[in-house]
């Protein structure tokens, strides 16, 4: 995620929206429990940091994917053998 945008999620006073979701009432008894136990003031704000923790990491890589998209294009037209971009992204993922 880019600095600015993870400033502007930092910053402690930004508008909420109410929303409703339904959890089985289990789940909603572990948040309760486990809120304490990580420093929580209760399960609602644990649950915000779930979503939070999630959303950052998809959404480092969506954006990590694009720009790696991008460089395969450049490559490409920059008359980068196929082959030697698909061994490249191969020996990357491993």
């Amino acid at each position: 995620m880019k600095k600015s945008k993870l400033k502007s999620r930092l910053v402690r006073d930004r508008p909420m929206k109410t929303i409703s979701l339904r959890f089985p009432e289990d789940v909603i008894d572990d948040l309760k429990g486990m809120a304490p136990l990580l420093g929580f003031s209760g399960y609602q704000p644990l649950i915000r940091a779930y979503v939070s923790q999630g959303l950052r990491a998809d959404l480092e890589r969506l954006e990590t994917a694009d720009e790696v998209e991008r460089l395969i294009e450049s490559l490409r037209e920059q008359g980068v053998d196929n082959a030697v971009i698909e061994a490249a992204v191969s020996e990357a993922k491993q």
